[in-house]
Parts: structure tokens; C-alpha cells; sequence
């Protein structure tokens, strides 16, 4: 390889190169012609018009769009040397790049933390690009009030701007540093990126896709059985960024009961229209495309990275291990640091040490080396005498000793380290615990642990402002081992005997010192450095810095650890050097300190960071007597880091002035395991100009070193770190596996053999062995040593002549699709977006997390209060085009949260293991959130391919071929044994039962409070039911085959109103009445079914008689437009003059209206000889007979539930005691309550109504035994839904109530649909519910394969009840209509008697649907016809047997067909995804998710506060991906309540659908995943 010893050029503007669009060539010479005219300028405004006209059919109409494109054509042209009035005076667009740069070079503005100018234009050239590619991203919404919690009075901001993880510098806070800091405002042509967004942010509603959206929204599929109309509503154009309502109280918001049909969805909504910009974003092409390969169809693959064939490899030779000069001999060179400090305490007693700063930069103390002596040597007495008794010393010789001094005390810290050397006893320097929950500070608490640490030395300050209980005492800190706090001042300190005096030995292998690391993942690990090491390693530093006696050295690095411990503690001392130590502190308040304390003590040496050399550059320009000649040594302790490089320069560039010569400048490369690795020595020759390379980012991530020449955007220019350390011999191995040599061109970990390094991790031996002991190999597999090498943790290359380039550090590495990825690069690119005001410098932390089997990467960064939403979204999403460009990598996640909450290190540096720990846990509390899964995730299985269609044929030998048998089965025969079986008509039964039993009590209504508010005989209803009847023939004038429509809260007098409809010759439509709270959306539905249904009239009670008839009910419907409305609670006296007698057996009894969970709306025809089929079979099923006694807690509106509540007693002669699930939410203990008390032994109940007691009553089951609650009478509890079997909640209700006496396998399901309302019911006789557990991912594929309880993807189903007598099921294909096997999954048909007669609707469309109740086999039994579910499940012959003796066939119902979604050509059901959206968080109170333009979209409600909505985002988009191989296209944060649910307690998904699309949620936040 070469390197390029040349400084960076830099490129001119980037954007000049872009194509004009093909549309507006052919304006070119027209253009040309009036380029010299005079009439330029009324060109120019005709040209304008043009381009308007151009910009709004193209759906562009943002006045920044039409600037742009304007701008974009004439820029070619220049304009002539012409008076243009007013308009002369205007700045021009941009300037080019190059301009740009030198301008703000020269003011010192520049951020250069981690940044190279190189890299700085290379993304500004990419924005540039991703401007003219115009790609739209959508801005996510947010509620006002979640806005204004982050605003600039809620956060204070950060003491901070540092990006390294150890420090951070002076904040934004600090007064005069705005305006250092702000970065210039002009809007050059890089910063046009800006508009990339602007069209879909605030001002979405006129996006103009809604006109595209519209021609979609045209198919949407809209129920031909309800009489709607699609409403088009207007193209408004938002002007506000807040386009919400106010918010809702959330602890108000009611659970929403939605029973109607929303009329249909606005065709330009603000929401629809970001979601067909994020559709049309989302057809940009994807990096990498994914590649075809075969799966089959049983298994999901996931996709293996196939490694790129044209990837770059390496092609040198095998690189050598480098070999660092010799150690010279020294002469009088001290046998042991101690021996240094003796000679120089009792030599030059007077000669300054150390001085310590203040925060005003004065001098605080200075510490003679005399003096150092003397105070060393007492402490050293003190450790080992005066702690604990002489009998038993709290600590011997050998023991470990935390040291706790704040970065402002280096002296009172450098007293405690010598003494602890004096006494043998082993430093463990740690940094001040500032509370008991510090980042980090559990880890730290662990490594004394694992030391047996019991001492903790301290300074007297420090001491008195660590956290204190009310005792005075210092707490135990969390997970620390119990301390003794022993303070080190002199005034605390006993004086040594005059005969008492330390050993002092010569250096050996006995361990010096403890130095803690903090890994990637958090954890600290205390890498022990021996005497011998400490001693080498000093001798290693004085001869690569030339130290010499006397030489003054600043010192801005932590003097506790790294760099800054090894010279300005240790080696300075080894020389007798003088160290002025400039605190943290001071550096927030005046960042050139070190620079003044370099020109007053006249300086030889200064260490420092790179981001130390920016705060200097930053703040420099009001410093006239700045003098850096008497240097000639800047240390740059991160010189390593790749994007120093621009600090180094850009300091250079500026202090050049100022007496600072080129090759002061010198970085060097270090770790804590391995020491100084390399440094870059001061030559006296400048002649020679350090190494530099412009290494392919590309190449980078493949490991490879290439020198980038062509493509400029994408480069790393690193500088050399100098040669291997004396006494070192150094080798670079790959980073992974066996510690094999690279080759010459090959990143890899360096490697170093010296006696100067760490010699192990304490306590962990095998940990040591991977890092201490490692042994290269060559590539024929020759060791390369026979002594061990130290990993180092850095990654680079060796150079020519043996200079060493760092790339980066392995844990910085990010390994994504078989790519590396460093962190630190990652962070640059961020950091070179332009405008760098929306977000604090320093703050942004780049880590990756495990997703789909790959590493994605995730960016967080702390937002400034003041930045307004749009333009962190436009920063963000300008980030995030960066980085896929450069790095040719998608970022999963970027997060910004407010100023200062991110997890802090003790120095103010952010903690990048607690933020990891934070976003995994979903605590974060993030106030922008922008996820890309789309971008990143390329691995997905492929979209299943819909096969061609199988003929019957196949399929029937298919079936023969395996064996199965057809999957059909039957409930038991309907006999006919009781008396009331005679009667065809239940009317007549009713009369029987007056008649024969006039006074058996049919039905108990119970109120509230669990008293009987009403009840009914058999007499009294019949009676009620003929005054009903003469109501309808006289006031009503209703003849025979009339409808009539029952409006009635649930009870007695629904009843009657219905047995009088019958007395009547009518036919009964049963409505839910408005609610009193929620007229306005109730009401259209009960209008809709009365017009649907035709009903001639409406009967209902006084009470709702008036309501109907409100200010408020007349605002919502036309009253003028209702029937005839008759009270009940006013019945005529008399008798009608005769009870209508029906006749024909498949007449209309009565009409069952219900809203399906998709919305529609139809109404069934029930036949009278239905009814009786229906009756007779759950009596058998159920076991009823008079003497009986069932309790029912459900909606008497529809389905199984109306037969129950009205039907059932009348037939079977049991008494119903009716609970109205509506008196459980102020009391919710009613319904078990009365099980109990009335010694129920069969219950009906619904899904809502189980989930309130679940959660109502969890913790008040002791008080509830007190109260005498018994359920161990409890045979059946049966839910009635029409939905697979919910059977973690069946699983918790029948758990919570196992104590007081209800036995699990009482706990079964029922199944209805419209078609058929009841198939199964569990029953009293008969085999327990069987259970089996499915393949998730087979499912999707409709088939169904077993696997054992708790294997992976795997799915419980719960038997829903035994098929009914006079039923028949068969399991079909719904496409080809032929029988499916056993165990297949298809769509469930039944055949019976209580089959509806087909949907009812006054528009003569029931032929559409007549395939519904009267569908035939394709082949097979072809003359039966069946009716259509719509429910997708298997049959599967179990082991149990039957009452008959026979094998029991159990049903297993797996989700309705419509419910169903087809996404990347496979079937989900909604409550498999939903299931692990509420897993997700623990915040999630519940969900629902729809389809929407092949985009998944996701509501949650939230359940707590507004700041943790954000936090739902990634953990619901990373759940749904694990489980579901799915990407979420929308997440819809919303309060509790706002998902509508039916009165069975099933979601109203696709209200919520319609809702959504109308923008009436009122979400907390809406995010759309790119």
C-alpha cells in the first residue's frame, strides 16, 4: 500500500454534477437563446409561471420546492450584467462547497470533535445527491402536550459536549460559549437536503398523494349490506404542527363500544396521505437487494449474507511482527518507583512535584517532592498499623485499597497512591460514587468485590460530599462489598515511630496497581499491572519522550487511569518532573487554561485530548500573547482515534501563528491491558511529515486497507501513531478465531509482547488467558514468539517503516451482514451532518443490538430543548442518508432524547452500556424516535409465491395417497322425546307452558346491587306478551310479516316485546339502544339497523322513548325520517282479539343483526323451524330441564347470546336468571357473586365480561372468601364468542378463581358466526377440552403442523366445545371448495338444522351472498349443502371417546377468514401479532393491528405516562420482527380505550382502521417506520 504524506484537498461542490430532470430539457434553448437578450429577466418571469404550472403537477407545491427547482435550471446560466430591481440585493442560493468551508474555517467554529474535513464534505456531497433524488420521508406525529413537555423550560441542558465515553467538556450551558460553539446558518446547496422532508412534515395534508391515495381508496371493499357512502372530503392544507385535538383525559377515556359501520374512509385524510409517502419511500431501492434463493414452503428461512463475490480481499505478504528500539541502559536508572520518590525526596526535597489548579486557574497547592516523601511515608504507617487491632490489621502487604479522590485533587491522590506502594498494599484507583444509582457505579461495586476490597482511602472533601444516611453514616452503594472510609489528610494521620521505616525492594512480579476497564457490555474488569511492568513501562515513556529531570508537564487527562496516570503520576516522578494538573472543572469554565498554563510555566510537554485541542481552537480568538514555542511535546492521548486527525490539524493550522512547530504534534496509541502501544516521537527534523492515509471505507469494512483515490465520499484518513514502543515487539492478528498474523494490507488486532503491559484480568483466569496469553501463529501455523502477546483491542495496520495506523477498537466494532462498522465513524458521519444546532455535540452514542439473527445498528443522541421538531426530523432523516451512503449501512433505530438524561460517566462522558441497557428495556423515554426496519433488515424470508391453482382431483388423490381421512365430523341426533318437541313454533310453546304451568318462574332479573329487580312466570310473560301484541294491532296498525324493531336495555321487558312480536304475526329485530353518554356515535347505528331492517316500527321503553327524541338525538339523526316509536310502559288493558297462528315452519321468526369484528353490518334470517332445531339442541347439549337454574351474563342482542337470554327458558322450562353485563362495571363481583349465592351450577358468559373480573377482582379473592364466595357448585362456565378460544385469559380466570372452589375444566368456550350462531358448546357430559400446540410459521402458510408445548414459534389452540347435536362440520378449501384431510387447515362448514336462511337486506343484494348458507363440495358428498363460516380451522380425531363410545372429533377454530391479513403472500391472523405486541412492554394495556396499503400498522394503547410512548416504538417493531418475520410500517401510540370493542368483547378492528384514516384517534404519537 502508499500512503498519502500530502495534506488533504479539498473538493469543490459536489452538486454541480447532478442531472437535470429529462422534462425540462427541452426549455434548454430557449433558455440559450435568451441568455444575451435583454429580455432575460421577462423570460425569467414567464419561466416562473412555467415552472409553477410544472411544480403542481407534480404534486409539489411547497414554496421551497419551487425555489429549488428553479434554482436547479438556471444555475447553468449566469444571470447578465443588468439592473434586476429589488431583486439584486438577494444573497446567492449557496456558494460552492470549497467557499463554504474556507469560511468557516477561518472563523474557528468548527466542531472537530471526531471530524475530518474530508469526511465533513464527503456528506455534504451525499446529502446533495439524496436532494435530487427528493426522497420523502414522512414525519412522524405528535401530540401537543407531548411536545410541549419537551420544551426549553422542561430540561436544563448538559454539563457536557463530549462524545468520548470517559469526558466530556464544557457545556452548552456555560455563559459565552454559544457563540463559540454555533455552527454559521447559511444555507448552502448541501443544506437544500433540509426540503427532502419539508413537503411531508407539517404541511402533509396537501402532500397531493392523497389524489393517488384516492384511485386506491376507490377498490377498498365497502359492505353492499349496509347502506353507506364514501364521504370526500376536501384537500386541506395543515398550516399548524400540531394538528390534533387537545388530548383527552386518559384515566377518563371509557373503553369505546362500537356496534356500527363507520361510513366509509376519507379519500385525502393527513394520515392516509403519510402513509402512501412512506409506501412511495419505501419502493426506493433497498442496499442490499435481497437475493433469490429456493425455501420451501414449510420453513421460513431467514436469509444467510451470502459473502460478496467482487468483495475486496486481501493481497500482501504475510505481515512480520514489528520489533520497537531497544530499552537503553541507563546508569543510575532507580531499581523501583519507590526508590525514584526516596532519591528525590531526600535529594531535592524543595523541587515542585505537582501543583494542583483551582477553578479560577490559580495555583491551590504545590506538592514538593519532599514532601510527597514524608506524607507517603505516614500514610504508608497509618494503612498498616492504624487500621483494625495489632493482633488482626485490617490490611496486610498483598491486600487491595480503593482510592476515591474527585478529578480537582490530584494531589491528596497522589500522596494516597505512593503510600500505598510504601506499604505494599495494592491501589485500586475508582472514580467518586455521586449517588447510590450511578452509571456504573454497580459494576465498579462488583470489581472491589471480586478484589476484597474492604479499605477505601478518601480526602477529606470528598469524604464529607459523599451521599450520607440520616445517621451520618456513608451508605452501602448498590452492590458494593461494606467499605471502611479511611481519610488520607495529614491532620488525621498518626506520625510513624522515628525507627519505623517502609522496605523498599527492588521491582519484581508482585502486583503495583489495579487499573479498572469498563467494557462493551458494561461490565468492569481490573487489569493488575506488576512492579516489574510499572517500572519498564516508565523507563519505555522517558526514553520515547526524551524526559529529563526538572521539565515542566501539563496534564489535562485523568491522572487516576490511562495516559494520564502513566505520566503524570508515575513516569513524571521516575524523572523528578514538575506536573501542573489542570482539572476537569477549570476546562468547563475556560477551555484555554491549558494553553495559558503551558505559556506561564513555559512548558516542555502537555497531554492532552483531541477534544481538548477543540475547545482551544474554539475559544483562541480573543488571546493575543499565546506562545507555544517552549513546546516540544503535545501529547494526544486518543491520537488513536481515527477522527483526531482533524483536531491535530486544524490545531496546527491555527497555532502555527503562535510558535507551535508541526512535529510537536504526537499522537499515541494505548489500552489498558496493553499499555502505551506506540507513540509518535518529537523529531528535531520537521523536514519529514508524519504518515497519512486515505484509506476506502469500503475496503474498512471488509477488513481490507486500500488507498482511495476516485470516490471521495466515502474515505477514512487516518494519521500514523508513530512506532512500537522500546522494548516492545508488536503484530497485527485477525480479529476473530485463531490469532493467525494478516497479511500486509489486512485490519487486524494488534498484538504486543513487552515486559511493560497489564499481566491479567484480577480473578478471572480464563478471561486472562484469551487476552493476556495469546500466542500468533503464521500462516503455515509456526508460533511467532515463544512468549506471550497482550491483545491490545485496537484494530489497524502496521505502515511502512513500522508506523502504526489505529482504524478503530473491537468494542467500537459493529458487525452487520458480515461487515464491519465502527462506532467512532458512525458517530463523525452524524456529526458532519450540517446543521449541527439540533443536537449537542458529543452526546450521540452508536451501539448495536441483535435483531432477525444480525447486528443493527442504533443511534441515540440528546436534542437540544430549543430545536423544534421539523428540524430534528429533517437532521435525523439527513442522518440517517448519510450513513447509508457512506457506510453503506442502514440504521435501525435513531433516537434523540431530551438534554441531559442520558446515562453519564463520572467525568460527564456518556455511558454507553446503561443507554444500551436503557434502549433494550424500553426506558429510554426518547422525544423523536425514527426506526428504519425497512432500510436495514434484508434478511428477511423470502414472500411466499401463491403455487397454481390444485385441481379437485389432485387433492382427492392426494388424500387417498397419504391415508388421511376427510375431515368431517357430528354432533349427536336431534330426538324427539319431550313434550314441548311437538310444537313447531316457540310462540306456541309459551302458550303450553301458561297453560300447563302457570306459575313456574321462567326468568330473574338481578340489579346491580345482586337483588331481583323483576322476574317472570310463565303466565305473566304470556300475558305481558298479549298486550304487547294487542299494542302492535292497534296503535301501531301492523300487520302480519311486519317488522319490528326492539330498542330495550337488556332485561324483562325485551322479553316480552319479542313474544309479542310473535303473538303479533311480526317479526322481532332486537337493537342495542344508544348510549345516554355517546349519542352521537351510538345512535347512527340503531338508525341504520331500523332502515336496513325495515321495520315498520320501533318499540322501547318511556325512558328511551325521550332520549330518542333530545336535543341531542335530533342534532345526530332525522327524526322526522323514524317509524312509528310506541312505548311499552304504557300497555293497553285488553286482550288482542286473537293470537296470530303461524303456519308455515320456514317463515321469518325473527332477524339476528350484528356488526362483524371487520364492521359490516348484516342482519340473518332465523326461520321458526330453526329456532326449534336450535332450542332442542342446546337443551340436549346443556342438560335443561325445568328444575334448572342457568345464570347468563351476556348482550341479548344477537347470535348465541339472544337465544340464551330469550329463547331457551321458554323452550326448555329452566329458570334464567339474567345478569346485564353493562351493572358489572360498578360492581364487578355481581355476576360470581349470584353463581354462588343461587347455587348455579351452569353459567354464560363473555369474554369482556371474564376480562373484568380477571382484572377487577385479582386481588380481592381473600375478601371475596370472606364474603362466603363458593364456585365449587360451578359444572359449565361457558364463554359465548365467535373467535378463537382466548385461552390465556380462560387460563388466568380459571387460575384466580381455583381458590375459591372453581375447577379448571368447568372453563370452556362456545363457537358461533353469523351462518350458524351456535356449532359448539362445551356441555355438561362429554371428554375436557382438548389442547394441542401448533407451528406458528406453518399456520401462515395454511397448514398445521404439530409440535410439542413450548418449542419455538409454537402456538396453543383450545378446543372450542363440542360440536351440538343435528350439526355437521366439514373442513373445505375455501378457494377450490374441496374436502380437506384431518389435521389440514380450511375453512369450517356446517350443515344443520338451526342454519340461518340467508342475510336480509331491503336492496336485493342476498343473491351476492347467498354462497354463504348454501355453498356444495367441489367433489365428494355433493348433494349436502353446507353453510360458510368464514373461520379458517381443523378437525382432529383425539384419543378420548365420545357418550356414544366413539373417538371424539375436536374442533380447533384458528381466526376468521376476513380478519385475515396476506402480507408477503402468507396469512396472519391479528391476534397471533397482537399477542406479541403486548409482550413487548410492559406499558402495553392492549393493541389491535390492520392492514393498510400492505403496511402493517400497529395501535397500542399506552398505560402510564406520555414520556415512555416512544419507547413502545422500537420494542413493538423488534417484537414483531423476532416473532413474525414482519416489518411494522406504522406504530399508533394511543390512550386506554381508544381500540373499539363489540359486546362480545372482540376488537372492532377495522373501525379502528377507519378511525385511523380519519385522523380521530387523537394519538399520542404516530411513527412511521422507514
Amino acid at each position: 500500500m502508499s500512503i498519502n504524506n500530502e495534506q488533504t484537498t479539498f473538493r469543490g461542490s459536489t452538486h454541480e454534477t447532478v442531472e437535470q430532470p429529462v422534462l425540462l430539457y427541452s426549455f434548454c434553448p430557449i433558455l440559450h437563446f435568451y441568455h444575451h437578450s435583454s429580455s432575460f429577466i421577462y423570460f425569467l418571469r414567464c419561466f416562473s409561471c412555467v415552472l409553477h404550472f410544472l411544480s403542481l403537477i407534480n404534486r409539489d407545491i411547497t414554496q421551497k420546492g419551487y425555489e429549488k427547482k428553479r434554482h436547479k435550471l438556471i444555475r447553468a446560466y449566469p444571470p447578465p450584467l443588468v439592473d434586476v430591481g429589488p431583486m439584486s440585493h438577494r444573497a446567492p442560493l449557496g456558494p460552492p462547497s470549497a467557499a463554504r468551508f474556507h469560511r468557516r474555517r477561518t472563523s474557528g467554529t468548527r466542531d472537530e470533535r471526531y471530524r475530518s474535513d474530508v469526511h465533513t464534505e464527503a456528506v455534504q456531497a451525499v446529502l446533495a445527491r439524496h436532494v435530487e433524488r427528493k426522497v420523502a420521508v414522512p414525519m412522524p406525529s405528535k401530540r401537543r402536550s407531548l411536545v410541549v413537555q419537551t420544551s426549553m423550560d422542561a430540561y436544563t441542558p448538559p454539563d457536557s459536549s463530549s462524545g468520548s465515553e470517559e469526558e466530556a467538556g464544557p457545556g452548552d450551558d456555560m455563559s459565552g460559549m454559544e457563540h463559540w460553539m454555533s455552527r454559521p446558518s447559511q444555507l448552502g446547496p448541501a443544506h437544500l437536503g433540509s426540503t427532502s422532508s419539508s413537503s411531508s412534515s407539517t404541511q402533509s395534508g396537501g402532500s397531493g398523494n392523497a389524489g393517488r391515495l384516492a384511485d386506491s381508496l376507490a377498490h377498498t371493499h365497502i359492505s353492499h349490506l349496509a347502506h353507506t357512502h364514501l364521504v370526500h372530503s376536501h384537500l386541506v392544507i395543515q398550516a399548524t404542527a400540531f394538528p390534533f385535538p387537545p388530548p383527552k383525559n386518559p384515566s377518563s377515556s371509557p373503553r369505546v363500544y362500537v356496534c356500527g359501520v363507520l361510513t366509509g374512509v376519507p379519500v385525502s385524510s393527513r394520515v392516509s396521505a403519510k402513509i402512501q409517502q412512506l409506501v412511495n419511500t419505501l419502493k426506493q431501492p433497498r442496499r442490499p437487494p435481497l437475493r433469490e434463493f429456493f425455501v420451501d414452503d414449510f420453513d421460513e428461512l431467514l436469509e444467510v449474507q451470502q459473502p460478496d463475490p467482487n468483495q475486496p480481499r486481501p493481497e500482501g505478504a504475510e505481515m512480520m511482527p514489528v520489533r520497537g528500539e531497544a530499552l537503553g541502559v541507563v546508569t543510575n536508572w532507580p531499581p523501583s518507583l519507590e526508590a525514584a520518590l526516596q532519591r528525590w525526596g531526600t535529594i531535592s526535597p524543595k523541587a515542585p512535584c505537582l501543583t494542583s489548579l483551582d477553578t479560577a486557574g490559580k495555583p491551590l497547592y504545590v506538592l514538593t517532592y519532599g514532601k510527597l516523601w514524608s506524607r507517603s511515608i505516614k500514610l504508608a504507617y497509618n494503612i498498616l498499623h492504624k487500621l483494625g487491632s495489632k493482633q488482626e490489621p485490617m490490611v496486610r502487604p498483598g491486600d487491595r485499597v480503593a482510592l476515591v479522590f474527585p478529578n480537582n485533587d490530584p494531589v491528596a491522590f497522589m500522596v494516597a497512591f505512593y503510600g500505598c506502594l510504601l506499604a505494599e498494599v495494592v491501589p485500586v484507583p475508582i472514580e467518586v460514587p455521586l449517588s447510590r444509582k450511578d452509571a456504573g457505579s454497580q459494576q465498579i461495586g462488583f470489581l472491589l468485590g471480586s478484589c476484597g476490597v474492604t479499605v477505601a482511602l478518601t480526602s477529606d472533601a470528598c469524604h464529607k460530599g459523599l451521599p450520607k444516611s440520616a445517621t451520618g453514616e456513608i451508605p452501602q452503594f448498590k452492590g458494593w462489598p461494606k467499605l471502611l472510609w479511611f481519610v488520607t489528610e495529614s491532620k488525621h494521620l498518626s506520625k510513624p515511630p522515628r525507627d519505623w521505616f517502609p522496605h523498599i525492594k527492588d521491582a519484581n512480579n508482585d502486583t503495583a496497581y489495579i487499573e479498572y476497564k469498563t467494557c462493551k457490555d458494561g461490565s468492569v474488569l481490573g487489569v493488575t499491572v506488576t512492579r516489574i511492568a510499572l517500572l519498564t513501562h516508565c523507563q519505555a515513556l522517558t526514553q520515547s519522550c526524551s524526559y529529563t529531570e526538572a521539565e515542566t508537564i501539563v496534564n489535562v487527562l485523568d491522572f487516576k487511569k490511562d495516559v494520564g496516570l502513566w505520566h503524570g503520576i508515575l513516569t513524571s516522578v521516575m524523572n523528578m518532573m514538575h506536573v501542573i494538573s489542570v482539572p476537569y472543572s477549570l476546562m468547563k469554565v475556560n477551555p484555554l487554561s491549558w494553553i495559558q498554563k503551558v505559556c506561564q510555566y513555559k512548558a516542555k510537554v502537555a497531554c492532552v485530548k483531541s477534544r481538548d485541542m477543540h475547545w482551544a481552537l474554539v475559544a483562541h480568538k480573543d488571546q493575543k500573547d499565546i506562545n507555544l514555542s517552549s513546546l516540544r511535546m503535545l501529547l494526544v492521548a486518543d491520537g488513536s482515534n481515527p477522527w483526531s486527525i482533524s483536531s491535530c490539524d486544524a490545531f496546527l493550522n491555527v497555532f502555527q501563528t503562535k510558535g507551535l512547530r508541526a512535529d510537536v504534534i504526537c499522537p499515541c496509541a494505548s489500552s489498558p491491558e496493553a499499555l502505551t502501544v506506540a507513540i509518535r516521537r518529537p523529531v528535531e527534523d520537521s523536514s519529514q511529515p508524519p504518515g497519512r492515509g486515505v484509506l476506502s471505507m469500503q475496503g474498512l469494512t471488509y477488513g481490507v486497507v486500500r488507498v482511495d483515490t476516485e470516490e471521495r465520499l466515502s474515505v477514512l484518513t487516518v494519521q500514523d501513531v508513530g512506532t512500537v514502543t522500546p522494548g516492545g515487539l508488536a503484530c497485527v492478528v485477525k480479529p476473530e478465531g485463531v490469532p493467525q498474523l494478516c497479511q500486509t494490507d489486512e485490519i487486524g488486532e494488534l498484538c504486543v509482547c513487552s515486559i511493560a503491559t497489564g499481566t491479567s484480568y484480577y480473578g478471572l483466569t480464563g478471561m486472562t488467558k484469551n487476552t493476556f496469553e495469546v500466542y500468533p501463529v503464521s500462516a503455515s501455523g509456526g508460533l511467532v514468539s515463544e512468549y506471550a502477546f497482550v491483545r491490545t483491542g485496537l484494530l489497524g495496520f502496521i505502515g511502512p517503516g513500522g508506523l502504526v495506523f489505529i482504524t478503530g477498537k473491537m468494542d467500537g466494532l459493529i458487525m452487520v451482514s458480515g461487515r464491519r462498522h465502527n462506532a467512532d465513524d458512525i458517530v463523525a458521519t452524524a456529526l458532519a451532518v450540517e446543521p449541527m444546532k439540533f443536537v449537542y455535540r458529543g452526546r450521540i452514542a452508536v451501539f448495536s443490538v441483535t435483531v432477525l439473527r444480525d447486528e443493527r445498528i442504533v443511534v441515540v443522541a440528546e436534542q437540544r430543548p430549543d430545536s423544534t421538531e421539523e428540524d430534528s426530523f429533517q437532521w435525523m432523516s439527513r442522518v440517517l442518508q448519510a450513513i447509508d451512503s457512506i457506510h453503506g449501512v442502514g440504521v435501525f433505530c435513531l433516537a434523540l432524547v431530551p438534554a441531559n438524561t442520558l446515562p453519564k460517566t463520572p467525568l460527564g462522558g456518556i455511558h454507553l452500556s446503561e443507554i444500551k441497557q436503557l434502549y433494550l428495556e424500553g426506558g429510554l423515554h426518547p422525544c423523536n424516535v425514527l426506526m428504519c426496519p425497512h432500510t436495514c433488515v434484508t434478511n428477511l424470508p423470502k414472500p411466499r409465491q401463491k403455487q397454481p391453482e390444485i385441481g379437485p382431483a389432485s387433492v382427492m388423490v392426494g388424500n387417498l395417497v397419504s391415508g388421511k381421512r376427510i375431515a368431517q365430523a357430528s354432533g349427536r341426533d336431534l330426538g324427539q322425546t319431550d313434550d314441548n318437541d311437538q310444537f313447531l313454533f316457540l310462540s306456541e310453546v309459551l302458550q303450553w307452558r301458561a297453560q300447563t304451568t302457570p306459575d313456574h318462574v321462567l326468568y330473574t332479573l338481578l340489579s346491580s346491587r345482586g337483588a331481583v329487580s323483576s322476574s317472570l312466570t310463565c303466565l305473566q310473560l304470556h300475558k305481558r306478551a298479549e298486550r304487547v301484541a294487542a299494542l302492535l294491532m292497534e296503535r301501531g296498525g301492523l300487520q302480519e310479516g311486519d317488522h319490528v324493531a326492539l330498542v330495550y336495555p337488556p332485561g324483562i321487558d325485551l322479553i316480552a316485546a319479542f313474544y309479542g312480536s310473535l303473538y303479533a304475526g311480526c317479526v322481532p329485530i332486537t337493537v342495542r339502544p344508544p348510549h345516554p353518554q355517546n349519542i352521537s356515535t351510538t345512535l347512527p347505528t340503531v338508525k341504520m339497523i331500523v332502515e336496513v331492517s325495515h321495520s315498520a316500527c320501533v318499540m322501547t321503553t318511556a325512558v328511551i322513548c325521550k332520549l330518542l327524541r333530545s336535543k341531542e338525538a335530533t342534532a345526530t339523526v332525522d327524526i322526522r325520517n323514524w317509524p312509528p316509536v310506541l312505548d311499552t310502559d304504557d300497555l293497553p288493558k285488553k286482550k288482542p282479539p286473537a293470537l296470530y297462528k303461524p303456519t308455515n315452519p320456514d317463515g321469518l321468526a325473527y332477524l339476528d343483526f350484528s356488526v362483524s369484528t371487520t364492521g359490516m353490518l348484516a342482519g340473518v334470517q332465523m326461520s321458526h323451524n330453526a329456532v326449534g332445531a336450535f332450542c332442542r339442541s342446546v337443551k340436549l347439549q346443556c342438560e335443561l330441564y325445568p328444575s334448572r337454574e342457568v345464570a347468563i351474563c351476556l348482550d341479548p342482542y344477537c347470535g348465541l347470546g339472544f337465544v340464551l337470554w330469550c329463547l331457551c327458558s321458554v323452550y326448555s322450562g329452566h329458570q334464567s336468571i339474567l345478569i346485564p353485563p353493562v351493572e358489572l362495571e360498578s360492581n364487578p363481583a355481581l355476576w360470581l357473586l349470584a353463581v354462588s349465592q343461587l347455587r348455579v351450577r351452569d353459567t354464560f358468559c363473555s369474554y369482556s365480561v371474564m376480562e373484568l373480573c380477571t382484572k377487577g377482582l385479582g386481588l380481592q379473592t381473600e375478601a371475596l372468601k370472606a364474603r362466603g364466595l363458593d364456585l365449587s357448585r360451578v359444572r359449565a362456565c361457558v364463554v359465548v364468542a365467535e373467535e378463537r378460544p382466548r385461552m390465556s385469559l380462560t387460563h388466568s380466570f380459571s387460575k384466580l378463581f381455583k381458590d375459591l372452589g372453581l375447577h379448571p375444566r368447568s372453563v370452556s368456550t362456545a363457537f358461533g358466526c353469523r351462518v350458524n350462531l351456535a356449532i359448539c358448546l362445551q356441555g355438561t357430559s362429554g371428554p375436557d377440552p382438548t389442547t394441542v400446540y401448533v407451528d406458528m410459521r406453518a399456520l401462515r402458510h395454511d397448514r398445521v403442523r404439530l409440535v410439542e408445548r413450548g418449542s419455538p414459534h409454537s402456538l396453543p389452540l383450545m378446543e372450542s366445545g363440542k360440536i351440538l347435536p343435528g350439526v355437521r362440520i366439514i373442513i373445505a378449501n375455501p378457494e377450490t371448495k374441496g374436502p380437506l384431510g384431518d389435521s389440514h387447515l380450511g375453512e369450517i362448514w356446517v350443515h344443520s338444522a338451526h342454519n340461518g336462511s340467508g342475510y336480509y337486506s331491503g336492496y336485493g343484494e342476498e343473491v351476492l351472498q347467498s354462497d354463504h348458507f348454501n355453498s356444495r363440495l367441489s367433489f365428494g358428498d355433493t348433494q349436502t349443502v353446507w353453510a360458510r363460516t368464514g373461520y379458517l380451522g381443523f378437525l382432529r380425531r383425539t384419543e378420548l371417546t365420545d357418550a356414544n363410545g366413539e373417538r371424539h372429533d375436536a374442533l380447533f377454530v384458528v381466526g376468521a377468514l376476513e380478519e385475515a391479513m396476506e402480507l408477503r403472500g402468507m396469512r396472519y391472523h391479528p391476534i397471533d401479532i397482537e399477542t406479541s405486541v403486548i409482550r413487548a412492554h410492559k406499558s402495553i394495556m392492549e393493541c389491535a393491528v390492520f392492514p393498510w396499503t400492505n403496511l402493517l400498522v400497529v395501535v397500542v394503547e399506552l398505560e402510564g405516562s406520555e414520556q415512555e410512548a416512544l419507547d413502545l416504538v422500537p420494542m413493538v417493531t423488534k417484537a414483531v420482527l423476532e416473532e413474525h418475520y414482519l416489518i411494522v410500517g406504522v406504530v399508533v401510540v394511543t390512550d386506554i380505550g381508544v381500540i373499539p370493542i363489540n359486546s362480545r368483547g372482540e376488537k372492532q378492528r377495522m373501525h379502528l382502521r377507519d378511525g385511523f384514516l380519519q385522523d380521530q384517534l387523537d394519538p399520542i404519537y404516530v411513527a412511521y417506520n422507514m
